[in-house]
């Protein structure tokens, strides 16, 4: 167990792994400072049944914004866990927030998204020499997030955003948000958050291009489906390339093996869903007739987490913690190899607090298969002479 002395200061946490709703967000409220909190935020693991833990977070939490979302695993105090229902109170101290219900996702009006994201950030007061980023979580199965974070790229200018799709397990049927008391599918939550802590973007992944080269001959972009690889049925030329039979094909094998399409000098995974009874490949991300897609290969997860949560700030110092979105994917992969155990230690030394994403969101992208964050650091006291 970790010891309380290692646990954040800047943000409170509330866990419970009890069987009812209303058990788990009393048990988890009880665990936080409710009367010095800005705001909460909810991560909700699948077992828990969502009527329910809405009106058990109406009650409980009554007074106090609550946002959040359903998961694919919960990144706690302890690590990687399934099970937990996970509570980070923001103090007024350090924190104020303004946020935006964005519903409906399907279709996204990159005009409409722009222009209200646009007015809530005019409306949103600034505080002097505090520091101004933005969160966004979506429904996860709304295969609307690429023009989701493109709206909100263009209609926040260069304010920092960062997020995650919400998930269902590996149950892909139900992913919602949180606010206002209640949970909606089909939509996303934009969260402008205000500090006066200092912070800093994470995002990477653990993979290398290969030489295995595909373009997309077929698809319909807007289910996110491919159709045809290279003019080949598409799971058909896929399996070909990673050396094993179609009928093996599994989020095992797609998590060991993603492909990455470029972006300027950057590439980004593009992680695949599942088969479909036709063949084809459902995708995570936006997918497009002619996209090049490049076979990606792993390197050693635990060394490139490791080194990817290695961030100090201008005296040299840890964050005091990291909001973490890490993709379940990469979960999967890391579970298949036996190294859970090893991936949660380092999140317990990196105090990193989250969930397990459908998708991430970063740098006005959304992306697959990759850990997207955002480090805090304890405040500086300051020196008076």
């Amino acid at each position: 167990m970790l010891d309380m002395r290692d646990r954040p200061g800047a943000v409170g946490v509330g866990l419970s792994r009890a069987d009812t709703p209303g058990e788990a967000v009393r048990e988890a409220a009880a665990q936080l400072d409710l009367a010095q909190s800005s705001f909460v935020l909810v991560f909700v693991p699948e077992r828990l049944a969502l009527d329910p833990l809405a009106e058990a977070l109406r009650v409980t939490l009554a007074g106090l914004p609550v946002f959040g979302c359903t998961t694919a695993g919960q990144i706690t105090p302890e690590g990687y866990e399934d099970d937990a229902l996970m509570m980070l109170a923001f103090p007024r101290a350090h924190f104020r927030c303004a946020s935006m219900l964005i519903r409906p996702l399907g279709p996204c009006s990159i005009e409409q998204v722009s222009a209200d994201a646009r007015r809530l950030a005019a409306q949103f007061s600034h505080s002097a020499h505090w520091n101004r980023l933005a969160l966004i979580f979506a429904d996860g199965l709304s295969k609307q997030e690429d023009m989701l974070v493109a709206a909100l790229a263009a209609g926040l200018d260069d304010l920092p955003v960062f997020g995650g799709s919400a998930g269902d397990g590996l149950n892909f049927r139900r992913t919602a948000v949180f606010q206002n008391g209640a949970f909606h599918s089909d939509a996303a939550l934009l969260i402008l958050l205000e500090t006066d802590l200092a912070f800093t973007g994470l995002g990477f992944d653990h993979f290398l291009p290969t030489e295995h080269l595909m373009v997309v001959t077929d698809a319909i972009p807007e289910e996110r489906l491919v159709l045809e690889l290279n003019g080949a049925p598409a799971a058909r030329e896929y399996a070909r390339l990673v050396g094993c039979p179609v009928e093996d094909l599994s989020p095992e094998i797609f998590a060991e093996h993603p492909v990455l399409v470029r972006n300027n000098s950057l590439t980004h995974v593009r992680a695949i869903q599942k088969v479909t009874d036709s063949g084809a490949l459902a995708f995570l991300s936006a997918i497009d007739d002619g996209l090049l897609l490049t076979l990606g290969q792993g390197q050693e997860i635990l060394r490139t987490l490791d080194e990817g949560l290695d961030v100090t700030d201008e005296a040299g110092r840890p964050p005091d913690f990291i909001l973490g979105f890490d993709c379940v994917l990469r979960k999967l992969e890391i579970g298949q190899k036996q190294l859970t155990g090893k991936v949660s230690e380092i999140l317990r030394a990196r105090r990193v607090l989250g969930f397990n994403t459908y998708g991430e969101q970063h740098c006005g992208v959304h992306v697959n298969q990759t850990f997207v964050g955002v480090a805090f650091f304890e405040k500086r006291p300051r020196v008076l002479g």
